[in-house]
C-alpha cells in the first residue's frame, strides 16, 4: 500500500492485476462525469481486426539505403554462370526459379548486416522492410537460401577475382603493400565428435549395419507414409556412414604428423571430418578452420582469400602471393605478415627475382642475448639475410606498422559481422563463407573509396 497522502483520493487502478504497472495508483477523475447512469461512448483498441493497407515496396526504403546500394551492385554483375544452372525455361514445365540476383543480394546484404543463418534470413524476408524490398514479393525458404550460399564456390571465387580486378583497373587498388593475417573461426563440429581410429572403425560398422537394416525394413513396409519416414532415417544413416568414412580417410594425414608413439592418439570429427582442433585467440583449444585474408594496406580491400584446416600460419605467405598473382597477374610489391608466417622457405620463394616481393615480418629474438637477431647468420640465404637486415631499420619498422592497422582491422570487421562460429561443415562450404565475407567487405570498401575518389584524386567511377 502506498502511504503518500497525495494519492489518498486515488481510485482503484483499471490496470489488470499482475501487469507491469498494476501497483501504480491512478488519481481520481476530476473531469465532468456523464449525468445519470449512462456510460461514456469510447473508441476502444481492437488489435484483432484485419487491416488492408496499400503498400508500395519502393516507398519502404529511403533512396540512400544500404539495401539499394547492394542491389545496384548486383544489377551490374555477370551472373551467366548461375543462369546456366537453371533447368526451368520459358514455355517449359516446372516451377519458375528464383532470380539469382535476389539470392546474391540477400546474402550480401545479410552478411553486411551480420546475419548468417538461413532460417533467420527467411524470417527477415517476411518481416524486415529491407529484405522484403530485395525480395520484391518473391518468397524464399531457408532450404533454398542455405543451398545457394554454399553451392556456388566457383562463381563466388570468380566474382571475387573480377571485383578486385575492376578496382585495380580504376586505380583504386595498386597492390603496393599487402597485409596477410590468419583468423581461426570455430567450426560447426563439437569437441566431443572427435574419435580415434578404433572408435571410428566401430562407428563405421554400426552405421553401415544400420543402413542395411533400414533398407530391409523399407523394402518390407508397403505403407507410403511409413516408407517416407524410413527413407529419411536411411538417408540420415547413410550420410553418417559417409562422414565416418571421410573421417577415416582423413586419419592417415593426422597420424603422419604425430610421433611414432602418439599415432594412435590422432582423432578426427565424425560430424565434420575436415575440421581440426586449433588454439584459439583466448588460449583454448576448439574445432576450427583457419581463414586467411590478404588486404591492400592503402584501401583495406581484400585481395586474397583462403581457408586451411591447420592452426599454424607458417607456410601460408607463399601460397597467398601465388594466389594473388594468378588472380590479378600481378604480385604484391611488399607483403606484411606477423612472425607466425616467417618461414625461411617462403621468404626465399616470394623474394626470388621472378617474383620480387619484399617481405616485412618481425625477426624472432635470438636465444643468445649477445647476438643481434638482425645480423645475418652463416646458414641464411641471401633473401633471408636481406630480410633480417631490413627489419632492423627504422623505415621497415614504420612500414610494418601498417599490418596491424589493416589486416587486424579487416578481421575485426568480419568478427563484428558475425564470423564467430560456422554453421556449415566441410572445407569447400567454409571457403564459400569466407568468400561471401570478402565480397561483402569489399563492396562496402568500394562505396567508401568511390565517395572519396573525387576529393583525393584516386581513380574514377
Amino acid at each position: 500500500m502506498n502511504d503518500n497522502p497525495s494519492f489518498s483520493g486515488a481510485s482503484e487502478s483499471p490496470v489488470q492485476q499482475g501487469s507491469l504497472f498494476s501497483d501504480l495508483p491512478v488519481p481520481a477523475l476530476t473531469e465532468r462525469q456523464p449525468a445519470g447512469n449512462s456510460k461514456p461512448r469510447l473508441r476502444r483498441a481492437n488489435r484483432a481486426q484485419l487491416l488492408l493497407l496499400p503498400v508500395n515496396l519502393e516507398d519502404l526504403l529511403p533512396e540512400d539505403h544500404r539495401a539499394r546500394i547492394v542491389w545496384d551492385y548486383v544489377q551490374g554483375l555477370d551472373l551467366t554462370l548461375l543462369y546456366q544452372k537453371i533447368h526451368a525455361v520459358e514455355d517449359g514445365r516446372g516451377r519458375a526459379a528464383i532470380d539469382p540476383k535476389i539470392l546474391v543480394a540477400l546474402w550480401l546484404y545479410a552478411t553486411i548486416e551480420g546475419e548468417g543463418s538461413a532460417r533467420a534470413l527467411e524470417a527477415l524476408c517476411e518481416q524486415h522492410d529491407a529484405y522484403k524490398w530485395i525480395c520484391g514479393g518473391v518468397h524464399v525458404n531457408h532450404h533454398t537460401l542455405s543451398d545457394f550460399r554454399t553451392d556456388h564456390v566457383e562463381f563466388l571465387n570468380d566474382l571475387f577475382t573480377r571485383s578486385v580486378a575492376t578496382l585495380m583497373a580504376q586505380d583504386l587498388v595498386d597492390l603496393n603493400r599487402v597485409a596477410q593475417d590468419g583468423m581461426r573461426v570455430r567450426a560447426s563440429a563439437g569437441a566431443a565428435s572427435f574419435r580415434r581410429r578404433k572408435t571410428l572403425e566401430e562407428c563405421l560398422r554400426e552405421a553401415e549395419e544400420q543402413v542395411r537394416t533400414l533398407q530391409v525394413e523399407l523394402d518390407a513396409d508397403p505403407a507410403l507414409a511409413e516408407r517416407r519416414k524410413q527413407a529419411a532415417r536411411q538417408r540420415a544413416a547413410r550420410e553418417r556412414a559417409e562422414r565416418v568414412g571421410q573421417a577415416l580417410a582423413q586419419l592417415p594425414e593426422l597420424e603422419a604428423k604425430k610421433k611414432a608413439d602418439d599415432k594412435e592418439k590422432a582423432r578426427v570429427s565424425t560430424t565434420d571430418p575436415e575440421a581440426r582442433v586449433m588454439k584459439m585467440a583466448d588460449g583454448g583449444f576448439r574445432p576450427a578452420f583457419n581463414f586467411q585474408y590478404a588486404t591492400d594496406t592503402a584501401t583495406q580491400v581484400i585481395v586474397g582469400v583462403d581457408v586451411v584446416n591447420y592452426g599454424s600460419d607458417l607456410g601460408q605467405m607463399a601460397p597467398m602471393v601465388q594466389q594473388i598473382q594468378e588472380r590479378q597477374d600481378q604480385v604484391p610489391a611488399a607483403m606484411l605478415v606477423d612472425g607466425g608466417f616467417a618461414k625461411k622457405e617462403d621468404i626465399d620463394k616470394v623474394s626470388a627475382p621472378e617474383v620480387g616481393t619484399v617481405v616485412y615480418a618481425p625477426v624472432q629474438k635470438s636465444k643468445d642475448p649477445e647476438r643481434d637477431e638482425h645480423t645475418p647468420r652463416p646458414d641464411d640465404s641471401p633473401a633471408v639475410a636481406a630480410w633480417r637486415q631490413r627489419m632492423g631499420t627504422e623505415a621497415a619498422k614504420e612500414i610494418y606498422k601498417e599490418r596491424a592497422a589493416t589486416a587486424e582491422c579487416v578481421n575485426a570487421q568480419a568478427r563484428n559481422r558475425g564470423l564467430q562460429r560456422l554453421l556449415v561443415r566441410g572445407l569447400n562450404k567454409v571457403k564459400a563463407i569466407a568468400l561471401w565475407f570478402a565480397l561483402a567487405h569489399n563492396l562496402m570498401r568500394t562505396v567508401a573509396l568511390r565517395v572519396a575518389a573525387p576529393a583525393t584524386g584516386t581513380g574514377g567511377s
